[in-house]
């Protein structure tokens, strides 16, 4: 049976968004750097009950994340829907970064969302269905995150062009935007925020939204022309 995988599956939204989708009782594979995240995030979901495999690959390892796909198709098939979660979160300005440093952080935050897609993507296509979300962030750059603001920017560009590219043939591609930093209890809950993957993963086509922006408040959406002729 499908189901979901997710890149980035450590603690707030990774671990939240894989129980969320384990209650409704799709097989996990969760992806992360080490065994010791996913570990403890294979321990919060596994009072569901559903089938999971973990596996560890680091996002800019484009032949491990690639061999992660490939074992999560083989044990599972295609999955349904496939979240990109990983990112370096961190506070630098204009100068405090080597350019090696940027790559660095470009190459999580954008690089490995690119190569998922290009895993995961031609073949939903070729299915006629499947999601593909990532999550985003920095809805307004600001200064002080300079590589974080250049990375969400990435994000919501590949978003696009992604969409453009696979949404005629069924593939709903999304991001989820946090304008805030996440924590437990707060209006940046993670548990909160992973109901806005299961509602864009579950849309009907003519429904379909291209970004999801969680401020705390109500969400805004932005929403993609679909032809359901």
């Amino acid at each position: 049976m499908p189901g979901a995988v997710i890149i980035g599956a450590g603690p707030g939204i990774g671990r939240s968004v894989a129980r969320r989708f384990a209650r409704e009782g799709l097989p996990i594979a969760l992806v992360a750097r080490s065994e010791k995240t996913l570990a403890a995030t294979a321990e919060a979901v596994s009072p569901t009950g559903v089938p999971m495999r973990p596996l560890v690959a680091d996002s800019t390892d484009e032949r491990a994340l690639r061999a992660a796909l490939d074992t999560a198709i083989e044990q599972f098939g295609l999955p349904d829907v496939v979240v990109y979660n990983a990112a370096i979160i961190q506070s630098d300005a204009l100068g405090d970064l080597s350019a090696s440093a940027h790559l660095d952080a470009w190459a999580v935050n954008v690089g490995g969302a690119i190569t998922a897609a290009a895993h995961v993507l031609p073949a939903m296509a070729e299915r006629g269905s499947g999601t593909f979300l990532i999550t985003g962030g920095m809805p307004e750059p600001k200064p002080q995150y300079l590589s974080l603001s250049l990375g969400k920017a990435g994000v919501r560009s590949l978003v696009t062009l992604l969409d453009e590219q696979y949404g005629p043939s069924g593939v709903h591609v999304a991001t989820v935007t946090v304008d805030g930093p996440v924590a437990p209890g707060t209006d940046f809950d993670p548990d909160v925020i992973a109901e806005h993957y299961w509602r864009l993963h579950t849309q009907q086509r003519h429904q379909w939204e291209r970004e999801v922006l969680h401020t705390g408040r109500t969400p805004s959406t932005v929403e993609r022309e679909t032809n359901t002729s």
